[in-house]
């Protein structure tokens, strides 16, 4: 290559750079807000997202109709895991942004939510189920279920307009589970005691330094019951079968996805390219291509996160006994789940 072609190359990446610096320079202006006086002062709020697309499936003729595909994958919580893979792990906010951003796009026909999991916390189940059933209000929503779209995951999907199961797929384990440790007998073998102090007799009703009275139990029961007594409910409603008739499989039990048709807990069998099918068919969008929702990190985040590094306490070494020998479950927080994974 001549000197002059060098000098070409350099100059084209240089305005590149500049480019590139000159935009994320406008996306850190626009974190600054102007006061009355004129003076700079960094707001700390962060203006929503826009979640870039990736094409799963090219349109099948010239058009501007696309069917968005969500994924929710893994334990369902309410935790933020923070860090660098903050945006890149599935979370309540960002599966509400992405049902918002989907319902949004007026060249959004229809949404595929693929549901791989096994459940989770009660209340973030309860969160993306109704962000669901609200965008199912406004677009077509199907639910495809992978591996596993039991407990949490299952009740995610009752917000759905049809749902797609594998015939492979465990679903169900429509109930509720609250687990703690009683290791007061332990105490007295090793010589260790607990003394507590409470505003009432319920306070501390699932510490595990001494035995649960039976009205401690009754209590905790009566959470549950309230609890499942809902999900079976919304399942209820969702599929349009009587409770009475539900609890014949709303025991807590996981089913393929072959026995969850029988039972009329899914619309279908079939694979993720059927829930495709169906999205475009409820979409009235039969051309219509398929895409992914991605999130981006900016410099001005790389920045952030550098700052944040910078400033962080030293970490600390921690070495992790409790895998196979505590329970997996936090203590006291309800959960849909299969037990399976309280252990």
């Amino acid at each position: 290559m001549s000197n002059k072609s060098y000098g070409c190359l350099i100059v084209l990446l240089l305005l590149a750079l500049v480019v590139s610096l000159g935009l994320n320079l406008g996306q850190f202006m626009g974190k600054l807000n102007l006061d009355v006086g004129g003076e700079a002062m960094f707001s700390t709020a962060r203006p929503k997202r826009h979640l870039h697309e990736t094409t799963v499936e090219t349109a099948k003729k010239p058009t501007r109709d696309k069917i968005v595909h969500i994924d929710l994958e893994g334990i369902i919580s309410s935790m933020d895991i923070g860090g660098l893979f903050s945006n890149a792990m599935p979370s309540v906010d960002s599966i509400k942004r992405a049902l918002e951003q989907a319902v949004e796009d007026k060249n959004v026909k229809a949404i595929v939510l693929r549901v791989n999991s096994p459940g989770g916390e009660v209340t973030a189940s309860d969160i993306i189920y109704n962000a669901v059933k609200k965008a199912a209000k406004e677009k077509p929503v199907v639910v495809y279920m992978d591996s596993m779209a039991a407990s949490g995951g299952y009740y995610v999907a009752c917000g759905a307009t049809k749902i797609v199961a594998s015939e492979t797929t465990l679903t169900a384990s429509i109930g509720v589970i609250i687990e703690t440790m009683n290791y007061s007998e332990l105490f007295g073998k090793v010589g260790l005691s607990m003394t507590t102090f409470t505003s009432g007799a319920f306070k501390d009703s699932l510490s595990g330094a001494r035995p649960m009275r039976d009205d401690e139990k009754a209590y905790v029961q009566n959470l549950v019951t309230q609890m499942y007594d809902r999900f079976l409910g919304i399942v209820s409603e969702a599929r349009g079968v009587p409770k009475d008739q539900l609890k014949n499989v709303a025991d807590g039990r996981v089913v393929t996805g072959r026995e969850a048709l029988t039972a009329k807990l899914v619309d279908q069998i079939g694979y993720v390219e059927d829930a495709y099918a169906l999205a475009r068919e409820l979409g009235k969008a039969a051309d219509a291509g398929v895409v992914k929702y991605r999130q981006e990190m900016s410099l001005f985040d790389a920045f952030g996160m550098a700052s944040a590094k910078a400033n962080a306490q030293p970490a600390k070494v921690q070495l992790d006994l409790s895998s196979g020998l505590l329970p997996k479950l936090l203590p006291g927080v309800p959960y849909y789940l299969p037990p399976s994974f309280a252990r």
